[in-house]
């Protein structure tokens, strides 16, 4: 008896060429609905599932393939038991399946898709062939991906048989297919069907479903493996693109993606410049990102050399030359997107430096893009929801007995927005629109403010300090009205506060409170 193939897929690529191939090796095609059209069109002989299953398609094609004479062909061992049941029953085996699924991921990717809609493309029947044809891979093999076609059909033609290695691995990678399906199907009914995650929460069940999609040299260090992986296969670096530059490393990806965090939490064109996951100088302009750069370069130039830079607005010439007058060794660079002429000069003056492009990008929907943040611990993760900024119904009071100038309170207000992507403790000295000096990474506050008073130098006199937690001790107010600060932003909610109150007025310091916290680990 001739060997038997049941092909049922939605993405027809390559699907002729394979069924070609086994039908001239003598192989017999089952096929269900639009798959045996399209077979019978290419001028190859199909059976229908019909046929061997005696039944007709139903309730509008949602029953198929959903039957013994199918299943108990694919689900036989290769064990005389099973032949003669298999004989005795009037059924015969099916030794090859080729299914891939309904497209549910694209489906539900329209934000105009309705439930219904969405609902329609769960894939039953294909799902079921794969599990079925996956488990007894000790005797049938099963091609989910048509990326195998090739393999599958060049091991039949040399051997007649795919071999035991092939269909385990066939088999796992259907299993997975399957899995990321399912996934999927969660992942878009949770919000409306987990009362946790529609109340903004977390979910009861995480699962995780990435493929890796980048081999990385190594980690933070060489003697670490790594690599990159993403919920789509077919993404980018972020979810960008590479234009220029070497691979992006562990440390590179690390830093970019700090260093676009912090640039899209801006409204107004920002520049931000990243070494070591902190950011060491922000800045931002009315219209022109090149005019911004040298603003956050100046906040310290020294921790800016061989660090990355993140751009809230496509990167045009005029920001190209900005970094080549600044002669700055840049690792990396990353925004929306970069014209023509910057490629063109970054590609002849500075070739090693890494373009990475966000195309598409929408600065008001990318914050919810990551809502939470994921982190290894021994045993288990940690998971939370991702720092936006202040919540809404956060408010502000002056707690000294100056008010701030409106300067001061545009200087404050930049300053609280860039102090929670500085690692803490973390101190932020600014001017309004641009960071003058940023300590943070250290375990002592006071110390992490005599840090941004160093990198400060003169900038510091006049400039405003935001703090991303409350101060202990009065010790860190004193360092920076010593360095010249002159009003301060930061949560409150110390037992010295009222210490604190008075060495603010002491020094007359304006002193904001805002009642909530941004700690970065």
């Amino acid at each position: 008896m001739s060997k038997r193939a049941i092909l049922s897929v939605y993405d027809k690529d390559g699907l002729e060429a394979l069924a070609r191939g086994l039908a001239d090796l003598g192989w017999e095609l089952i096929a269900s609905g639009g798959t045996a059209r399209y077979l019978r069109e290419a001028d190859l002989d199909v059976v229908d599932v019909g046929e061997v299953t005696g039944a007709p398609e139903m309730l509008g094609g949602r029953v198929k393939t959903l039957h013994p004479a199918i299943h108990a062909g694919i689900l036989a061992r290769d064990s005389a038991a099973d032949r003669q049941e298999l004989q005795a029953l009037g059924l015969a085996a099916i030794d090859l399946v080729v299914c891939n699924l309904y497209p549910f991921r694209e489906t539900v990717a329209d934000p105009d898709v309705t439930l219904r809609e969405a609902v329609e493309q769960i894939d039953i029947g294909g799902v079921t062939l794969l599990r079925a044809a996956a488990k007894n891979f000790a005797r049938v093999a099963v091609l989910s991906d048509p990326a195998d076609y090739h393999t599958v059909l060049d091991q039949l033609s040399q051997h007649n048989r795919v071999s035991d290695d092939t269909r385990r691995a066939l088999a796992l990678k259907a299993f997975r297919h399957t899995r990321s399906y399912d996934a999927a199907i969660a992942h878009y009914l949770a919000p409306a069907a987990d009362p946790l995650q529609e109340a903004g929460g977390l979910p009861h069940t995480l699962r995780l479903e990435l493929a890796q999609i980048q081999a990385l040299r190594y980690g933070e260090n060489p003697h670490q493996p790594a690599g990159l992986y993403a919920a789509d296969p077919a993404a980018g670096p972020l979810g960008g693109e590479l234009l220029q530059g070497r691979p992006l490393s562990y440390n590179n990806l690390l830093d970019l993606d700090a260093a676009w965090r912090a640039a899209a939490t801006f409204d107004e064109p920002a520049v931000v410049i990243v070494k070591h996951l902190s950011p060491c100088g922000i800045a931002t302009h009315p219209r022109l990102p090149a005019r911004a750069f040298p603003a956050a370069l100046e906040s310290d130039p020294i921790s800016a050399f061989g660090g990355v830079i993140g751009v809230n607005r496509p990167v045009e010439e005029a920001f190209a030359h900005a970094v080549g007058e600044a002669d700055l060794f840049v690792e990396a660079i990353i925004a929306p997107a970069f014209s023509s002429e910057a490629q063109a000069w970054f590609a002849e003056h500075k070739k090693n430096c890494r373009l990475l492009a966000l195309p598409g990008v929408d600065l008001a929907q990318d914050a919810a893009l990551n809502r939470f943040d994921l982190r290894a611990v021994r045993g288990g993760y940690l998971l939370q929801a991702h720092d936006a900024g202040d919540p809404s119904g956060a408010e502000w009071r002056v707690v000294s007995d100056r008010e701030p100038s409106p300067k001061e309170l545009e200087a404050l207000t930049f300053a609280w927005r860039a102090i929670s992507h500085v690692k803490s403790n973390a101190i932020v000295l600014a001017a309004p629109g641009r960071t003058v000096g940023i300590g943070g990474g250290l375990p002592s506050r006071v110390d992490a403010v005599r840090l941004a008073a160093q990198k400060a130098g003169d900038r510091a006199r006049g400039a405003v300090m935001a703090s991303d937690a409350f101060f202990p001790f009065p010790d860190g107010l004193e360092v920076a009205a010593e360095a010249g600060v002159t009003a301060v932003i930061q949560p409150g909610g110390s037992v010295r506060d009222e210490a604190v109150i008075a060495a603010a007025n002491e020094r007359d310091l304006a002193m904001i409170f805002t009642g909530v916290r941004h700690f970065r680990h």
